[in-house]
């Protein structure tokens, strides 16, 4: 816009007297602009500095404008690259708690993170921010090779195999900057994992003189993360340079055959040369083009480990025609009950019935399949053979939320979160009834609480490091009583606790299963003599069954079990 301006103003061209027609044009703007200047120019004696503020102002207006528009999609496209980005994660997130638990024993708690966090963040850095881009530049390539193709069909043929083969050598990088950039995330993930396996088990790490073992190793992943990161690098940043070098490359082939044209007479100078500068400013969108190409194709690596959890198929979902449970009457039977995980046989013809009020004690040796009959009543595991029943219903016809609400669990490791403790307590309610976390408290003999500095609103910290072992595992106990759950699933709730806490603890387990149906994963076997009926299995059978006095007359398994114990607490003392 200026230089025609300028021209007018130092007397390089005329004036302009006849006031042009006005065309939606570059030319026929110019034009108008520079009638109005010129009548700047002759109003005012032929002084100039008028004009010049003319030219100032419609400088500032242009630049502006232009910068007005450019805000104004921003505006308009930022919130739509964050609510993107925003949906990503939220689905992540509640696909990560629907699909099963089986699905993490195969990734890395630290891999999922990552996946959650720098995969979504590629994605957006890579994919979405040019998102501005493939609007504009495509237009602008497509309105370029139209007009070349008018100009000559013959020169626009030798551009049309070129071109491609350009585009072939930079998929071909893109293709490999995928790959690593795969390898990459992965690294990551791995770090991630490895940060979370330390922090956590910091005192043994330091306790078994372990921290040169485990810097060496996160620091072998490390580089592993730096060369990898490094080659991406090399191949991103060879894009532009290699898009232009490939452009150049072409012209000079059109040049030669060009030149050819002209000096035979098929094509005329100016048109041939017009032909090379609309050439020229094709290079400039080719190689954003090329760039956003490899930006694309990292993205593309991170969008294939997002997929990977929102492909992952959730088998355990509400029945087509699924039926309420409002209420746990009768009983709890398993029916020739089998399960597996991978081909891996768990539970091998499981049959047994729980009556309402009944506890039910499942001993055995780790790995003797305890846990996983437990995690099929509230549908953590769905079975291969056979059926669960409730009320003389098989499970899987019942809403997955009203079976869930009828079942409080306790687990050997206490699972808290980083939040009040009353939060812990009611989690999962919507309007927490205060006097009701405070009773729960009082029967879980969890009465530490009313000396926290903020009572019920003391945070409890990361995994609810704040408290002691007994103290948390109370805290879990009260949350179940705050549940107030008609079915108790208690999974070795008192193993890892010290004689004094166990006490405490197991009080507050007997205050918790009266009056209730309760399924008693037992490790010490002391706590569960007094069960309705004490299941034992081995290799996911259940061998022997009956009460605590039957099975030791039995002089099976279970009293090998009780016998083994009584020894090695006779050693203790």
């Amino acid at each position: 816009m200026l230089i025609p301006f300028l021209n007018i103003l130092f007397g390089e061209e005329k004036l302009i007297t006849t006031k042009p027609a006005l065309e939606l044009s570059a030319d026929g703007m110019l034009d108008y602009l520079g009638y109005f200047l010129s009548q700047v120019i002759i109003n005012n004696d032929g002084k100039k500095e008028y004009a010049v503020l003319f030219i100032i102002v419609i400088l500032m207006s242009s630049i502006i404008l232009k910068n007005l528009f450019i805000y104004i999609s921003r505006y308009i496209l930022s919130p739509l690259r964050n609510r993107i980005t925003q949906d990503i994660r939220e689905d992540l997130y509640k696909k990560s708690l629907a699909i099963p638990i089986g699905f993490f024993s195969e990734e890395r708690k630290g891999d999922i993170i990552s996946r959650m966090s720098n995969d979504v963040l590629e994605v957006e850095a890579s994919i979405i921010a040019v998102m501005e881009l493939l609007f504009a530049i495509p237009i602008q390539v497509i309105f370029y090779l139209v007009i070349m193709l008018t100009m000559s069909l013959k020169l626009f043929l030798f551009l049309a195999i070129l071109l491609p083969i350009a585009g072939l050598i930079i998929g071909r990088i893109s293709k490999e900057l995928k790959k690593e950039s795969k390898a990459s995330q992965g690294y990551i993930g791995n770090l991630i994992s490895m940060l979370d396996e330390s922090l956590g088990g910091l005192r043994i790490i330091k306790a078994f003189g372990a921290e040169k073992n485990r810097t060496e190793h996160f620091e072998n992943q490390n580089n592993e993360l730096v060369k990898t990161q490094n080659s991406i690098a090399m191949k991103r940043e060879a894009a532009s340079p290699t898009s232009e070098v490939l452009g150049v490359a072409v012209l000079c082939v059109i040049l030669w055959f060009g030149c050819s044209m002209v000096f035979g007479g098929e094509i005329s100078k100016g048109t041939f040369i017009l032909f090379i500068l609309i050439f020229t400013q094709l290079l400039d969108p080719l190689k954003k083009l090329s760039q956003y190409f490899y930006n694309v194709a990292r993205g593309n690596a991170s969008i294939e480990r997002i997929n990977k959890i929102r492909s992952a198929v959730n088998p355990i979902v509400d029945a087509h025609n699924a039926q309420p449970l409002p209420a746990f009457q009768n009983s709890i039977e398993f029916k020739n009950v089998s399960f597996s995980y991978d081909g891996t046989p768990i539970l091998k013809d499981i049959n047994l019935t729980i009556k309402k009020g009944q506890s039910l004690a499942l001993v055995g040796a780790s790995g003797a399949g305890k846990s996983t009959l437990a995690d099929l009543i509230p549908r953590f595991h769905e079975v291969n053979n056979g059926e669960v029943l409730i009320d003389n219903v098989n499970i899987k016809d019942y809403k997955i939320d009203d079976l869930r609400a009828l079942m409080g669990i306790v687990s050997q490791e206490p699972i808290l979160f980083n939040d009040t403790i009353e939060n812990n307590i009611a989690l999962g309610t919507k309007n927490i009834d205060a006097q009701k976390v405070v009773t729960s408290c009082s029967v879980a003999n969890a009465l530490f609480v009313n000396v926290k500095e903020d009572g019920l609103q003391t945070n409890i910290g990361d995994r609810g490091m704040k408290l002691s072992g007994g103290e948390k595992q109370r805290l879990t106990i009260a949350r179940a009583i705050y549940k107030n759950p008609p079915i108790l699933i208690l999974d070795e709730a008192t193993s890892s606790l010290d004689t004094v806490s166990e006490k405490i603890v197991q009080d507050a387990i007997q205050k918790l299963m009266q009056n209730r149906t309760s399924i008693v994963i037992a490790h010490r076997l002391s706590t569960i003599q007094n069960a309705d009926e004490i299941i034992v299995l081995d290799k996911g059978k259940i061998i022997e069954r009956g009460k605590h006095d039957e099975l030791l007359e039995q002089n099976g398994q279970y009293a090998k079990l009780v016998k083994m114990q009584y020894i090695s607490k006779s050693n203790e003392k």
